[in-house]
């Protein structure tokens, strides 16, 4: 059985659990094979480069777009990662080799990026195109330096570990990513070698520009797809579960053992994201399961996600949602009967490239949540300048999601479990398709809405 598997940052970081849990674990030499590893960059790295995921905090990429002293920043980035390397000393990880590698990756980079800077200081060039390449060439440096170290460690400690490094770094010849891919694993005996894999793939299409952060899931999805893996294994710091455990406590987040692509789409149309979109459709046409396991506890079964799997029993498997969205209804007393009035709405929304969550309507009310961000006041203001009237509320958004949630009154004990804590529905969707109720709620409620949802469809029909 050949699986891909994904380790992503945070547990690259615990790599003495990755190896003793996923690489070794109570195998035997000979079934430490027929696996793929497709490696992130370790915890914030990737932040240090680029910008912060989450609190967007300028990294090194900001500072070449805004002039200032990038190869400084870069020297201290080496030094970040020099220090990485010393928290492995004791799991066998060759400190000279290992330095000498990422300090090398980090002179190359700070010439290249020189070299752009001065080309994009004489003017003659779209500066557009040279900020996506500079995004390309630093989001490479953290999946090489955990990727070689990965394999370093490997081979210390009697595994016969094969670096494939997708980075393309040294590498002019004009790739796509499915070629570089495809070049990169031919020939390889996955039978008597444990590969490792950078997450980023160099091509010219460029991965940053087409997937942005989520770039390491689409090169796991596609090494599965080339090889064609009888499953994909992705590694996370926690189970999927019914919800966030930070939110509603370890002992109320029931581990969900069995869902679909579907349940997937939902979980990462609300940022919730078992795996990117964009990385799931390529497995799911090509029946590839995936399997989502807790690094720390590498005896459970973990998540599986498979192409028709509807659970027997109609229940609420995920509690889930957002604090960070907005409403935007639009209001016209001339829509009532106007066909293709909620078309004219679409037209700026494709124009900003803002996507909805939910959409509700009435007669004369066309309500949209969307991500609050920095991109969704120029939305707006043409909206106000467009239409009768425009109501924005910063809101929060629950969701009650399952492969199987079609049963009478299941809706009926979600609103009435948000009603006895004195949450009030501020706006409501569910689909024929029936996996999905989202709920619009106030912000200051979402995570006691989170609680008594989980509680009330989750926890308690697990516990019967």
């Amino acid at each position: 059985m050949l699986t891909v598997e994904k380790i992503g940052g945070t547990s690259m970081s615990a790599f003495h659990d990755v190896l003793k849990n996923i690489v070794i674990g109570k195998r035997s030499a000979s079934e430490f094979y027929n696996r793929i590893l497709v490696v992130s960059a370790y915890n914030n790295v990737t932040n240090w480069l680029l910008e912060h995921k989450k609190t967007g905090e300028p990294g090194i990429y900001v500072k070449f777009v805004n002039s200032e002293d990038f190869e400084a920043a870069l020297d201290e980035l080496l030094q970040k990662l020099i220090a990485l390397n010393r928290g492995f000393a004791d799991i066998k990880l060759d400190q000279d080799v290992a330095d000498a590698f990422i300090t090398d990756r980090i002179n190359k980079a700070k010439k290249f990026l020189k070299g752009m800077s001065q080309v994009v200081a004489t003017g003659y060039v779209d500066k557009v195109n040279i900020y996506l390449a500079v995004r390309e060439i630093l989001s490479s440096i953290g999946e090489a330096h955990s990727a070689f170290n990965s394999v370093n460690i490997l081979n210390n400690n009697g595994v016969n570990g094969t670096l494939v490094d997708l980075c393309g770094f040294d590498d002019s010849e004009p790739l796509t990513i499915d070629q570089r891919i495809h070049k990169q694993f031919a020939g390889i005996d996955f039978s008597k070698t444990l590969v490792v894999a950078t997450g980023y793939t160099k091509g010219t299409e460029g991965i940053m520009r087409a997937f942005d952060r989520g770039y390491s899931e689409v090169t796991f999805s596609k090494i599965a797809v080339e090889v064609k893996a009888d499953e994909a294994v992705i590694h996370k710091e926690f189970h999927l579960s019914s919800a966030d455990p930070k939110i509603v406590g370890v002992d109320k987040s029931v581990p969900v053992g069995h869902t679909n692509f579907i349940v997937a789409d939902q979980l990462a149309d609300i940022g919730m994201e078992a795996i990117h979109p964009k990385a799931s459709k390529p497995l799911e046409m090509a029946n590839i399961s995936i399997r989502i396991k807790n690094t720390f506890e590498p005896e459970h079964d973990g998540t599986l996600i498979s192409k028709d799997y509807i659970c027997k029993d109609s229940k609420v498997e995920i509690v889930s949602g957002s604090n960070k969205v907005v409403a935007v209804e639009v209001h016209d007393p001339m829509m009532v009967g106007e066909s293709g009035f909620d078309l004219k709405i679409m037209h700026y929304f494709k124009k900003h490239n803002i996507s909805y969550i939910l959409k509700a309507t009435n007669a004369n009310c066309i309500t949209s949540v969307i991500w609050d961000n920095d991109e969704v006041q120029p939305l707006i203001n043409e909206l106000k300048a467009n239409f009768f009237e425009v109501v924005v509320k910063p809101l929060a958004i629950v969701c009650a999601i399952g492969s199987n949630i079609a049963q009478p009154g299941i809706l009926a004990k979600a609103s009435a479990a948000l009603a006895q804590n004195d949450i009030n529905i501020e706006c409501f969707s569910q689909s024929l398709r029936q996996v999905n109720m989202q709920f619009v709620i106030k912000r200051e409620n979402y995570e006691k809405a989170i609680v008594a949802l989980n509680d009330a469809l989750c926890y308690k029909e697990s516990s019967k």
